[in-house]
C-alpha cells in the first residue's frame, strides 16, 4: 500500500525580528522591506508584559469536530461549519458517524453523502474524513465509502507531527475492532516515523473499554504507541470524558450535532468542537462549545439542515431524592425502566444524576423534560471513574444495580411527581 505525506502551506504567520527603540526616535534595527516585523518603540517602562510573540513556526492549530448522527438535530452541524470558519484552523479533523447511514437503499446513502459533502465543501481549510460505524454499517455502505473516499485508513504528517485516521468498524464481524491488516500497518506507519515529535490518533469507538484489547486490536495500537508521545480522540458515546493511559491522554468527544440530551458540561452533553494548538513539545487542547463561537453581527447563518424525527411521548416533570440508609447520596445514576409484557424484556427510558444533596430531576428527549406516563423500575449506581478506562467499581449496594433485582419502583402521573427513593445497605 502506498503511503503519503501531505504537507500544507502556512499563511499569514508572522516572521522576522522584532524592532525595538528605547528612544523616542523610530527604532534602527529593522528589517529592511520586511512587512510581518512587529515595529514599536520601546521606552524606560512600557504598557505591554513581553514583545516575545506567542508564533513559534513550528506551532499549529487544528479542529476536530465529533459526531454527527445517531439521531442528529436540525441545523447543527451545517452552521458549525460557518462558526469553524471563523475560527480558521488549519485543517479539520472528525472522529466518524457522519451520516445517519444505517440502511440497504444506495439512493439512500448516496443522498445523505451528498448533503453532508456539501457542508465540508464549505470549509475554508481541509477537512480529514475518520468512518463511524453509522457510515459503515453494512457491506453496501462500506462499498460506498469506497467510491466516494477511498481509504478507511490512512496517515498523514504535518511540522514533525504524525496523524494517523483509524477506522475501528469492520462490517458484518468486526464492529469496535482494529482489524490485523490494519494493526500491521499502524506498527508499519509509526516505525516509518519513528522521529516524529507528537502523534494524534483518530477513531471512532473508544475501543480501549472493550473487555478483550487483543482481540479488538487495541493493544496491538497502543504497543505500536509505547514509548512515543501521543494523544487519542474517539466520539460514539455523544458524552464528553477524559481517559488517561499509559500516561497520554484519550478524548472521548461530545457531540457535533448529533442526538443529545444536551445537559450541559456537568453530563457531558453538548455540541462542541475540539481546538488543538500544537505547541513545540506537547497539544493544548481546548473545548470551544458552539454557542459561544458567533460573528460579528452575532447571527449565526441560518440552514436548510433537516433533522431526525423522533416520536415522543409527552413528558411529565420528574425530580426526586436518593438517600441510603438516610443520608444523601451524592454523584449516583438514577435509571428508569419499563417492562415489555411480549418481549419480557426492560428498556431505559429517561436518567438523571444526583448532587451533592442527593437531588435529582430526569431526562428522557431533552435537557431535565421529565418521563412518560407509566411505572418504572428504578436503577441506581454510583460508579468510580477509572481514568485509564478499567471497569468501575459500584459504590452502593449491587442489589439496586440491574433492573431484575431492583426493588424500587416508581408510578409516573401527569403533572409534577415528587419521587423519594430510599435504599437500605443491608
Amino acid at each position: 500500500m502506498k503511503q503519503y505525506v501531505i504537507g500544507f502551506a502556512t499563511a499569514g504567520v508572522l516572521l522576522g525580528a522584532i524592532a525595538l527603540s528605547r528612544s523616542e526616535t523610530p527604532a534602527k534595527n529593522e528589517v529592511p522591506g520586511n512587512p510581518n516585523a512587529l515595529r514599536i518603540e520601546a521606552g524606560e517602562k512600557n504598557p505591554w508584559t513581553s514583545l516575545k510573540l506567542n508564533n513559534d513556526p513550528d506551532q499549529f492549530q487544528f479542529a476536530v469536530v465529533s459526531d454527527r448522527t445517531g439521531g442528529h438535530r436540525e441545523k447543527v452541524f451545517s452552521r458549525a461549519v460557518a462558526q469553524v470558519n471563523l475560527l480558521q484552523p488549519q485543517f479539520v479533523m472528525s472522529v466518524g458517524d457522519l451520516i445517519e447511514g444505517y440502511t440497504l437503499k444506495e439512493d439512500l446513502a448516496k443522498e445523505q453523502w451528498d448533503e453532508f459533502d456539501g457542508y465540508v465543501k464549505r470549509l475554508e481549510m481541509p477537512f480529514f474524513y475518520v468512518p463511524g460505524n453509522h457510515d459503515l454499517a453494512n457491506k453496501m455502505l462500506l462499498a460506498k465509502w469506497g467510491e466516494r473516499h477511498g481509504k478507511r485508513y490512512y496517515h498523514f504528517a504535518y511540522k514533525n507531527a504524525l496523524f494517523l485516521c483509524l477506522n475501528s468498524e469492520n462490517p458484518p464481524d468486526g464492529m469496535n475492532t482494529i482489524d490485523p491488516e490494519q494493526q500491521a500497518w499502524v506498527a508499519k506507519t509509526i516505525e516509518a516515523n519513528k522521529d516524529s515529535r507528537w502523534t494524534f490518533v483518530f477513531l471512532h469507538e473508544p475501543i480501549w473499554l472493550g473487555k478483550d484489547l487483543d482481540k479488538n486490536g487495541w493493544a496491538s495500537v497502543e504497543k505500536s504507541l509505547a514509548g512515543r508521545n501521543y494523544t487519542v480522540f474517539c466520539g460514539h458515546v455523544h458524552r464528553y470524558q477524559v481517559y488517561e493511559r499509559n500516561g497520554m491522554k484519550y478524548y472521548q468527544l461530545s457531540t457535533t450535532g448529533g442526538g443529545s440530551r444536551m445537559r450541559g458540561p456537568d453530563y457531558g452533553e453538548f455540541d462542541h468542537v475540539a481546538w488543538v494548538t500544537m505547541k513545540k513539545d506537547a497539544p493544548v487542547i481546548a473545548n470551544i462549545l458552539l454557542e459561544g463561537i458567533l460573528p460579528s453581527d452575532l447571527k449565526v447563518p441560518d440552514s436548510e439542515e433537516k433533522g431526525v424525527v423522533v416520536k415522543k411521548k409527552p413528558t411529565h416533570p420528574v425530580a426526586g431524592t436518593l438517600k441510603l440508609d438516610g443520608e444523601p447520596v451524592a454523584g449516583a445514576m438514577v435509571v428508569f425502566h419499563t417492562f415489555n409484557q411480549e418481549t419480557k424484556k426492560y428498556t431505559s427510558v429517561c436518567d438523571g444524576r444526583t448532587d451533592e444533596l442527593g437531588r435529582f430531576q430526569v431526562t428522557t428527549y431533552g435537557k431535565f423534560d421529565g418521563a412518560p406516563v407509566g411505572e418504572y423500575v428504578v436503577t441506581v449506581v454510583k460508579r468510580t471513574k477509572p481514568d485509564d478506562g478499567t471497569p468501575a467499581k459500584n459504590l452502593l449496594p449491587e442489589k439496586y444495580a440491574t433492573n431484575t433485582t431492583s426493588s424500587l419502583k416508581v408510578m409516573v402521573k401527569d403533572g409534577t411527581n415528587d419521587v423519594d427513593l430510599e435504599l437500605m445497605s443491608k
